[in-house]
């Protein structure tokens, strides 16, 4: 088991941010994990059908267990590490760990189409 499963275990079974379990998160991943909050506490993590989507500042990034199509996780980031997460992938484990996904019921490809 990863330290992100063990923060996400402990974060479900807790149900919130707790300010012992936002430093551990925090002291793993750093500014990432500070953004990923902010993203979670602003309803920006989305679940569709076919995907979960995180509305960022720029634009809309799909995670798919802990891959995601930013530049961040695909440039500076090394894949084969499971500690090594995007903002955006640490938001959605935040997310689902809360039970805080804002869910909806259509595909995500095809609500792409219209952004």
């Amino acid at each position: 088991m990863t330290a992100v499963d063990e923060w996400e275990q402990q974060l479900a079974k807790a149900g919130d941010l707790s300010p012992d379990l936002v430093d551990r998160i925090v002291g793993l991943h750093g500014d990432r994990a500070q953004r990923a909050i902010q993203a979670v506490s602003e309803n920006r993590v989305k679940s569709y059908r076919d995907f979960i989507v995180v509305v960022g500042h720029e634009d809309e990034y799909v995670v798919e267990d802990d891959a995601c199509s930013c530049k961040d996780a695909e440039y500076n980031l090394d894949s084969t590490d499971p500690e090594q997460l995007c903002w955006h992938a640490i938001a959605v484990r935040i997310a689902r760990a809360l039970d805080e996904t804002d869910e909806h019921d259509m595909w995500y490809s095809d609500v792409r189409d219209f952004l």
